[in-house]
């Protein structure tokens, strides 16, 4: 989900594409807390050993006719699995659906944030569940807030691949179960347009991940991760809310930032005491990889520097292993990606215990 390149967008098409989002008259940066604990380097170590994923069993979804799959996003409703991803054929994203009984055989439903005119996401609609039970091992089902299962959106009004400026969009249903179209707030709630905008999410904004916190660690119940770009470089910040509805951008400063190339797409679970963010790089290191880091109060993070827990190897990631979802099952960790290589872009799962290998 991503394209590296000259930005090409000029001023006054970032104004008239990204229309101004809920809060716009009052809004504020909340101050982060100026120190936090660091995670000892032996914490560090046996989160890895817990999470590592070394064995690839190989594609479990494809697009149609070529079409290019990204960015899953996987959770439990009732008996079965299903995983929100995001498809590009040419116009721009949309979001489907797929269900599973097992976590890894996958059956595609339909799309649940298609394309529509007229409006402020006309044309780029990438979806990524919310407010799912982040307990590493846990339930991981979807909680209900205000009656509701939601959703965050990365949206934009122009064709391409991932064309600037992209503001982030929320979205609800009754049933996440059911490949039909989810229900979206008119305007964005985030967006590269608001005057709180910070120097590296000025020119967009990427995939987010929203979790419930009941012990408002910083003070809000609701608390939004995501990557966004300024020019040859992405990071990771954060956002907060209290009604899931209006948010606040929290910290001056990214929380994760490597200084170049790409930080994204994070996903974050809970082991214990610790919170842990799944994350890929790109290009700050060869190609692009998922690792991780770990916090004790979500806003101060100690990043990985050990063996990433994907990187390319195989004939269908030979180019890019990345963009992590990552959950405990019944003992054995699944760690789905995207992977870009013989295949095409595919969304493809490496576990913590060997399987019978896909043949591709």
């Amino acid at each position: 989900m991503r394209h590296i390149g000259t930005i090409t967008v000029t001023f006054v098409l970032f104004v008239a594409a990204c229309p101004a989002a809920h809060g716009d008259a009052a809004r504020q940066i909340v101050t982060a807390p100026s120190s936090g604990r660091a995670v000892p380097r032996d914490v560090m170590e046996r989160v890895y050993e817990q999470v590592k994923t070394p064995y690839k069993y190989g594609v479990v979804l494809a697009g149609d006719n070529g079409a290019m799959v990204d960015c899953p996003s996987v959770f439990r409703h009732g008996d079965r699995w299903y995983m929100m991803y995001i498809q590009f054929a040419g116009t721009g994203y949309e979001t489907l659906l797929a269900e599973s009984e097992d976590l890894l055989q996958w059956k595609p439903r339909g799309t649940i944030l298609p394309f529509r005119d007229g409006a402020w996401d006309a044309k780029q609609a990438a979806g990524y569940i919310a407010l799912q039970d982040c307990a590493w091992g846990g339930s991981y089902k979807p909680q209900v807030y205000d009656g509701r299962y939601w959703l965050s959106y990365l949206g934009g009004a122009l064709e391409g691949y991932e064309t600037d400026p992209l503001s982030m969009g929320l979205a609800w249903t009754d049933d996440p179960t059911q490949p039909t179209e989810w229900n979206r707030l008119e305007e964005p709630i985030l967006s590269p347009m608001q005057p709180d905008v910070r120097p590296f999410e000025k020119i967009t904004l990427y995939k987010s991940n929203i979790i419930h916190d009941p012990t408002e660690t910083l003070g809000y119940p609701f608390v939004m991760f995501y990557n966004g770009k300024q020019p040859n470089r992405e990071c990771i910040g954060m956002a907060v809310s209290k009604d899931m509805r209006n948010w606040l951008r929290f910290g001056a400063d990214p929380v994760i930032d490597n200084g170049d190339g790409i930080s994204g797409d994070p996903q974050i679970v809970r082991m214990g005491d610790l919170w842990v963010m799944h994350y890929f790089g790109a290009f700050w290191k060869p190609k692009a990889f998922d690792t991780f880091a770990c916090s004790y109060d979500l806003a101060h993070w100690t990043q990985w520097e050990g063996p990433h827990l994907i990187e390319p190897s195989e004939p269908w990631d030979e180019t890019y292993a990345h963009k992590p979802w990552v959950i405990l099952h019944e003992g054995t960790v699944y760690h789905f990606y995207c992977a870009v290589g013989s295949r095409g872009r595919v969304i493809a799962l490496a576990t913590s215990k060997p399987l019978e290998q896909r043949n591709y």
